[in-house]
């Protein structure tokens, strides 16, 4: 009687585990996605502002901890819409967002591309939340763009694969888990 009580107990146990940590597990499998996509206008220029949610995970924090740089690339491109023939692209870019720890200060730099400048940062969190946000991004000029035309922004992110010296990668073979590309987010809109 008293087995079966104890399998009993350990069976209830192991399933109130499993319940408790599956949402734990589900937040961390989610995929990466752009989100608050925000177009907006300056006085002469169009912007953008947008976020790449669950774009970290442990693995790749450790990873920049021991030395490893990560690159967020984000492919933005904007296209007048034409009816009867075939977009008209006015807007291409690529901008890198890289992450590096340094261990002997125990700061995090970020470099950004579009701003050609570096930030320096104690908090992970803080670093995170660079890498992964788009703040002003300064797209056309408003004057290019013609009243009441159709016009569609699309935009990605991908984790740039980053080559490591001398056949490092063989040592450590984690790294190609780090790579995710998100799907395009596309937002159509009238000027």
């Amino acid at each position: 009687m008293k087995s079966k009580t104890l399998y009993h107990f350990f069976l209830i146990s192991f399933l109130s585990c499993l319940v408790l940590l599956s949402p734990v597990q589900a937040a961390e499998d989610k995929d990466p996605t752009i989100e608050e996509i925000v177009l907006t206008t300056s006085s002469s220029e169009l912007l953008l502002f947008a976020t790449v949610e669950n774009s970290f995970t442990d693995t790749m924090l450790e990873g920049v901890r021991n030395g490893i740089p990560i690159t967020f690339r984000f492919t933005i491109i904007l296209d007048k819409i034409r009816s009867a023939w075939f977009d008209l692209s006015l807007f291409e870019e690529t901008i890198n967002h890289t992450l590096r720890y340094d261990a002997v200060k125990q700061t995090y730099q970020i470099d950004f591309s579009e701003k050609n400048r570096s930030q320096l940062t104690r908090s992970v969190e803080t670093a995170k939340q660079l890498m992964s946000d788009l703040n002003g991004i300064q797209i056309i000029a408003l004057k290019k763009l013609h009243p009441d035309a159709r016009y569609a922004l699309q935009i990605k992110a991908t984790l740039v694969e980053n080559t490591l010296p001398l056949g490092i990668h063989y040592l450590l073979p984690f790294t190609s888990l780090w790579n995710f590309e998100t799907d395009w987010r596309t937002v159509e809109f009238r000027y």
